[in-house]
């Protein structure tokens, strides 16, 4: 079956694909145009897998709320910065967001089966990893229903994201300032980095490593022990106060904390406001990163 120069645009226009990689498509297929189709994704896959060893620490992190007010906090990996900043990705990745919103898929690999744009979120995938030609890989997400206000804070261009939950009185919850709030809080969240969002979110193995560590600090400083944990108890106290959102000191007004702040607001707009769950993403956190010898890739390049 023959085929013209308009079939391979067409079949470039739709997969992205690269002209030459069409043209042969199609000469693969007998003229095909939907066996052409089949026959990229199909080396898509091919591409794909010989990526899957690498590393993608880069990416983004989309946080972003509908206008029903469900919330989203989405990181997608690629291989380098560059690609994060491509703005097809960055598309992919706010799309991938609706999708979570809309379909509301139990985890990764139920998100991998839902519907995006006429194939399923893992055949888009692969295809953003054909046409881009880096590792891809949709590593983690959080969704909230509207049931709480959910007010999304992206920070340094997607490098983090942050979303927080606030149960609020229906009679204020609308109003600007609890959105103001929200956001003042995220960037609470993206600056000082809370392990928890109270007291009894603590698990009681950190606690215990916790003042195990601050009690041989007593020791060592030449405490008695009688003294040291006393020593311990307050600063117990004091991991709290750093490390749990809640107790945290406002960065805005560091003479109350985080929920004083909180409270003060729901005072003047007649209501109440309780955080009641966040979540912070950092672009790569804990994804060990390839270290590039840069002396071996020259030398390499010139043999």
């Amino acid at each position: 079956m023959a085929f013209t120069a308009q079939d391979v645009k067409k079949l470039r226009e739709q997969t992205n694909a690269g002209m030459m990689d069409c043209k042969k498509a199609l000469v693969e297929s007998d003229g095909d145009f939907q066996g052409a189709v089949e026959y990229l994704r199909e080396k898509g896959l091919a591409a794909a897998a010989k990526k899957a060893g690498r590393i993608a620490a880069e990416g983004i992190v989309v946080a972003k709320t509908s206008a029903n007010g469900v919330g989203v906090v989405l990181e997608v990996n690629s291989e380098t910065d560059f690609v994060a900043k491509n703005v097809d990705f960055q598309n992919f990745t706010t799309n991938l967001a609706d999708v979570i919103i809309d379909q509301n898929p139990a985890d990764v690999d139920a998100l991998a089966n839902c519907a995006m744009d006429g194939k399923t979120v893992a055949e888009v995938l692969t295809d953003k990893i054909l046409t881009i030609g880096e590792k891809l890989a949709i590593r983690r997400f959080v969704r909230k229903e509207a049931t709480t206000v959910n007010v999304p804070y992206i920070h340094m261009g997607g490098r983090i994201g942050v979303l927080v939950s606030m149960n609020v009185t229906d009679s204020i919850k609308d109003k600007e300032e609890i959105v103001a709030l929200g956001r003042d809080v995220c960037m609470q969240i993206a600056a000082m980095r809370p392990q928890y969002l109270n007291r009894s979110e603590v698990q009681a193995t950190d606690l215990e490593k916790e003042r195990e560590i601050l009690m041989a600090q007593a020791i060592n400083e030449g405490k008695k022990p009688e003294i040291a944990e006393r020593m311990v108890t307050g600063r117990i106290n004091k991991f709290y106060e750093e490390n749990c959102l809640v107790e945290q000191a406002f960065v805005k007004e560091n003479k109350i904390s985080v929920t004083d702040y909180a409270n003060r607001i729901a005072k003047e707009l007649g209501g109440e406001i309780e955080i009641v769950a966040f979540t912070r993403f950092e672009t790569g956190e804990g994804i060990e990163k390839k270290e590039d010898d840069f002396a071996a890739e020259v030398a390499k390049m010139s043999k």
